[in-house]
């Protein structure tokens, strides 16, 4: 019996920085790092400019992941609008996505959930998602014992203001009530970033300083906040990885 290759796509919603295109080669490159695995195919689309895969070959891929992005998930631009018609056809399918930031709030969108501004402004930095343990599955992604808490990296002013009636709310942080959710099987959706590493997240708070995107006070709370925590950052690649894959084991 021949061993299909699995196939994975990265919806990429921004563009790349100078920084990542120099330091990684650009975003596309730091997903497949955080979530790949050897002998997998990974395709990348670039959504923001208009690139999707044709409908006849959406069934090809094991699993889609949506990156971050400057841009409202509530806007009505074309790409935007593309985007959610795309997921709404993959959601039907069954396919894994994984949402984050910006994917986090197109998967809500799709849903029927409301996205806005987030409630307590923007958020930059490191923040602690406390987990709704009695909705998790021990034995599933998430590994046989569901931690209380994750440290990730935070970075968007953006948030679900009101989740899907489907989802499933399994974590929650002071500065937003929906970090984490679920829609059975094949959606999951974080608020913050699994997939950067300081580095980047350092880059970001000074690109986002330069344009203003952010007030400085509050870029000065997350520089502080990087010398003080650390983030669950391989735990967190590797729930997100168990879950693209339909792996439960946790290593």
């Amino acid at each position: 019996m021949v061993n299909q290759t699995r196939r994975y796509a990265l919806f990429q919603a921004g563009p790349d920085s100078e920084f990542v295109k120099e330091m990684y080669g650009g975003y596309f490159n730091v997903f497949v790092s955080a979530f790949g695995d050897k002998g997998e195919q990974w395709d990348l689309f670039r959504v923001i400019d208009g690139e999707f895969p044709c409908d006849e070959d959406l069934e090809e891929y094991d699993g889609f992941v949506i990156s971050g992005s400057l841009h409202d998930a509530f806007a009505e631009e074309d790409w935007i609008v593309e985007l959610c018609s795309v997921c709404q056809k993959l959601d039907v399918m069954k396919k894994k996505i994984l949402g984050i930031c910006f994917g986090h709030q197109i998967i809500c969108r799709v849903r029927g959930g409301i996205v806005g501004r987030a409630r307590s402004g923007p958020d930059v930095g490191f923040g602690n998602i406390t987990m709704v343990q009695d909705l998790i599955e021990p034995g599933g992604y998430f590994g046989e014992e569901v931690p209380e808490s994750l440290s990730i990296i935070k970075c968007h002013r953006d948030e679900v203001l009101e989740p899907p009636e489907s989802a499933k709310v399994i974590g929650f942080s002071g500065k937003c009530d929906v970090e984490i959710f679920s829609v059975e099987d094949h959606l999951l959706c974080f608020q913050g970033h699994p997939e950067y590493n300081k580095e980047i997240l350092l880059e970001i708070i000074d690109r986002v300083n330069k344009i203003k995107f952010i007030e400085e006070e509050l870029l000065e709370k997350a520089m502080a906040s990087i010398e003080k925590v650390e983030p669950d950052t391989q735990r967190l690649r590797i729930i997100c990885k168990n879950f693209l894959k339909g792996r439960t084991n946790f290593v």
